[in-house]
């Protein structure tokens, strides 16, 4: 559950977010128009506008995952200096690399090349230091620490608590807590805890605190309605943060349904924000990858048929997100055999149906690699919940909690199962169990960084396993 702090102010930050988009655009092509105009010729200028197009094209996709629009307190020299830099060296980069495949034999000219890179990364900095001085500016004038007052006990009532606690220059500060919980209970935290009404009320007049939380689950109508009226005559502000753990699947995120607030109990743990950004740099990824790998899939797909008769892929149904059907692509492995309908045998330790060729790919996952070609088509992720065959989906969404989740999302060619070692056959129920476990946990902790870490750790660990044959 977010915090109410989280909400506060959510129009003004929305349009500074708007209005940081808008000026990060104009300085990367005024930044453009000054490097070329400082440039004795332009030998392609066609080629070096559509260059700059690129650039705008990939500033907007790749600049929300170094999250420069994300309004924060903390964190000035990173938000303000280092990610901006990152951020643009990598979208210069992108574009770079478009533009010459795109556009071959183009090559930009150093010097007005090199300039850009500068005037573009000295004004993202500046704007941003502009932006941050104006905010302090702003809170100096307005903003000061609301007084909390918090209504509830055990983990959620907790868990309020170290939020605010623990959120840098929050604009909050918990003064007191009513414990709804029994009398043996231990306490909630470090601050003034009530348990009779009329002390809680009169420390709440006394000293003017400003907001009372009510951090109650659904059930608890009754105390909701009489701490209500227990303020009646007051000047608080009363919000309700409904603990809402024993119901939702994933953190029962506060979202908002064109101007209606909703709380997620079950439903995809990633915003379309979130979705989006990840898409984006799927098929980027994917794109690189096939290009920078495309001589070793051609030796990959002649060994596969020189191996063995058949073809050199080897498709099969699987389930993607929100669970739709598409066909996944391998390097067959195995030679052609027959198959009964509604049965799929997984490849066992010594399995003899898979080829000497099959076996090296499988051992190294490089039979896993056209799997791309799904990630570039919109169907598979980079990272996510490995996909099953449908089979084996219909047999264990009845036996393992949460199972039918996994697929919220793309399926992923990697994911945090895998890198954890859940890979391979799963010929126990309890192996299935730990694979969705770990699938559930990346689910409800995405976020762009455990995507680079997973990717990281296939690369070094991940794609040799003991279970992979």
């Amino acid at each position: 559950m977010h915090l109410p702090a989280q909400s506060y102010a959510t129009a003004p930050r929305r349009h500074a977010g708007v209005l940081l988009r808008l000026l990060d655009i104009a300085v990367i092509a005024v930044a453009a128009f000054f490097a070329l105009r400082l440039e004795a010729t332009a030998a392609q200028p066609g080629y070096d506008n559509a260059l700059i197009a690129f650039a705008l094209l990939a500033s907007i996709f790749v600049f929300p995952l170094f999250g420069l629009y994300h309004i924060s307190r903390g964190r000035i020299i990173w938000r303000c200096v280092c990610a901006p830099v990152l951020a643009w060296t990598i979208t210069l980069a992108l574009a770079l690399l478009v533009a010459i495949i795109l556009l071959d034999p183009y090559r930009p000219a150093g010097d007005w090349y090199l300039r850009w890179m500068l005037f573009t990364g000295a004004g993202l900095v500046a704007s941003r230091l502009m932006e941050r001085g104006l905010s302090a500016r702003r809170e100096e004038q307005g903003a000061r620490t609301r007084a909390v007052a918090i209504v509830g006990s055990g983990a959620h009532c907790r868990h309020l608590l170290r939020k605010v606690e623990s959120t840098p220059n929050s604009i909050y500060s918990v003064s007191t807590i009513f414990d709804t919980g029994s009398e043996t209970a231990p306490a909630v935290g470090v601050v003034p805890a009530f348990r009779d009404r009329a002390g809680f009320a009169d420390f709440v007049r006394r000293y003017q605190v400003e907001e009372l939380w009510l951090a109650l689950p659904l059930s608890e109508e009754s105390t909701i309605l009489q701490f209500i009226e227990l303020f009646r005559n007051d000047l608080v502000n009363i919000r309700f943060i409904p603990d809402v753990s024993g119901l939702a699947l994933f953190e029962g995120e506060m979202i908002d349904l064109d101007g209606t607030s909703a709380i997620n109990l079950v439903g995809s743990p990633l915003s379309s924000d979130a979705l989006w950004a990840k898409d984006i740099f799927d098929r980027v990824f994917a794109l690189f990858v096939l290009i920078a790998l495309s001589p070793l899939l051609l030796m990959i797909a002649l060994a596969v048929k020189l191996s063995s008769s058949g073809p050199a892929l080897f498709t099969q149904r699987r389930k993607g997100a929100n669970g739709k059907v598409f066909n996944i692509y391998k390097f067959r492995s195995m030679r052609v055999h027959e198959t009964t309908h509604g049965v799929v045998k997984q490849a066992t330790r010594g399995d003899p149906r898979i080829t000497r060729v099959g076996a090296f790919l499988r051992r190294t996952s490089l039979d896993e690699l056209p799997q791309f070609l799904n990630v570039l088509r919109g169907e598979m992720s980079v990272v996510g919940p490995r996909p099953h065959a449908i089979e084996h989906d219909t047999l264990y969404q009845n036996i393992v909690d949460g199972y039918i989740h996994r697929y919220r999302i793309k399926p992923g060619i990697t994911g945090w199962a895998q890198v954890n070692g859940f890979r391979g056959e799963t010929d126990r129920v309890e192996k299935m169990r730990g694979r969705v476990e770990h699938d559930l946990y990346y689910l409800s902790n995405w976020s762009f960084w455990l995507d680079m870490h997973i990717v990281v750790a296939t690369v070094f660990k991940g794609l040799v396993h003991r279970n992979a044959y």
